[in-house]
């Protein structure tokens, strides 16, 4: 789910559309639950957080590059990005990603004689994908694409997830899937203009499809970089669920995006109207959102990010504002989800594949986390200029998410 413009136009000559944002950044929020007509306030025991270390997490990207590189099915994923994690009630993951790659892997060499699996240049490429993993280890693709195109010329990414019941109070319980639509859009908006947020249903444990609603349509906002998608991460905390979105500013060259946040009672994601959004002031109905963090310019995110919390700390990863965007995974930190939010704090920059290429969409992963380590993962597409989507072929490993864990501690 290319925030930054330069990067976008490399993704335009894959010729594919592949992926979330080049330069996207996460979302995800453990937030306390507020009367409705109150603003956030400091709970007391929020203090400065950032990153104190990471580490590569060499496992969870090799069990990934395993069964992209299985070659005993030709209709399951190799390749994607946009990734998101969910637990199910049985123990099960769900991995939910964008613009994927299905089709059979073949061994190296390639066939320039590089030393790397590869596929066909006519493997298809599907808009989203899942993928089940069971005590660590992927075992099977859902049919692809989950999520079928609205429209000619729309497409829907899944982001964050959320296992709830059926309705408040309901014992049944369902995941629900944030959907973002986008429309096909020339320049800056060669990855899509933005459209509309949705809500999918799938049932369990079978996770077939029920039906999918727009909780917030965009298309009357006139300026494509204003419009607001929700759905970076969606975390319950007391009864609610809190949304964080971002708007596109860098798709229209500002360095940076503003983040917004929205909260949703239990039960509640699929149905538009128990939706609230912070409105700088209060939790209202139907009201045009308010940023809580981003200047435009040095202060920001990406259209997706990430928050989680630590203790009564929020802690925010984006990646940085400007051309370390593409390499550099920033911190803010706050002590409500509607801020204020201070930083940019500590950054760091994961390791890259050699080769043109960007790291982009940091997100958390809360359900493979634990023990005062925090699991992100980040995507990787190629920037040159020219023979983007072939790169992307000869060498299958550069399209897959890779792992960091990482530790945080008091800012100083």
């Amino acid at each position: 789910m290319p925030d930054d413009a330069d990067a976008a136009r490399a993704r335009q000559r894959t010729g594919t559309g592949i992926g979330l944002l080049l330069v996207l950044v996460l979302g995800a929020a453990l937030i306390v639950a507020l009367p409705e007509d109150e603003s956030p306030d400091d709970d007391g025991a929020c203090r400065a957080r950032t990153v104190d270390s990471w580490q590569a997490d060499d496992g969870l990207t090799a069990e990934f590059a395993r069964y992209g590189d299985d070659a005993s099915r030709t209709d399951d994923w190799t390749g994607g990005d946009g990734t998101h994690s969910l637990r199910l009630p049985d123990g099960r993951v769900l991995w939910l990603f964008s613009d994927t790659f299905l089709g059979r892997v073949y061994g190296p060499p390639n066939p320039a004689g590089e030393s790397h699996a590869w596929r066909d240049t006519a493997a298809p490429l599907v808009r989203n994908s899942a993928v089940l993993m069971r005590e660590g280890r992927l075992e099977t693709t859902l049919p692809a694409p989950l999520f079928a195109d609205p429209a000619p010329n729309q497409w829907r990414w899944p982001v964050a997830a959320r296992v709830e019941p059926r309705s408040p109070g309901s014992s049944e319980q369902v995941v629900r899937v944030l959907l973002w639509v986008r429309t096909a859009g020339q320049a800056p908006w060669i990855y899509g203009v933005p459209t509309a947020t949705e809500v999918a249903t799938l049932s369990l444990p079978a996770l077939r499809l029920e039906s999918i609603v727009k909780v917030l349509d965009q298309q009357l906002v006139p300026d494509p970089s204003r419009r607001v998608l929700f759905g970076t991460t969606l975390v319950e905390e007391d009864g609610w669920t809190y949304v964080f979105g971002g708007d596109d500013g860098r798709a229209a060259s500002r360095p940076a995006s503003h983040a917004y946040v929205a909260r949703v009672r239990e039960g509640g994601l699929g149905d538009p109207a128990a939706w609230r959004y912070w409105n700088g002031s209060a939790w209202a109905a139907a009201a045009r959102p308010r940023p809580v963090l981003g200047d435009g310019q040095r202060r920001g995110v990406g259209s997706a990010f990430s928050v989680v919390r630590d203790g009564g700390t929020y802690v925010l990863f984006t990646m940085a504002t400007g051309t370390k965007g593409l390499t550099t995974v920033a911190s803010y930190w706050a002590c409500s989800p509607a801020g204020p939010w201070h930083g940019p704090a500590k950054e760091f920059s994961p390791s890259l594949p050699q080769g043109q290429v960007a790291a982009y969409n940091p997100q958390a992963h809360p359900v493979l986390s634990g023990d005062g380590r925090l699991v992100l993962s980040y995507d990787v597409n190629w920037l040159e200029t020219t023979g983007a989507a072939a790169q992307l072929s000869r060498n299958v490993s550069l399209y897959r998410p890779r792992f960091v864990s990482l530790r945080l501690a008091p800012a100083t």
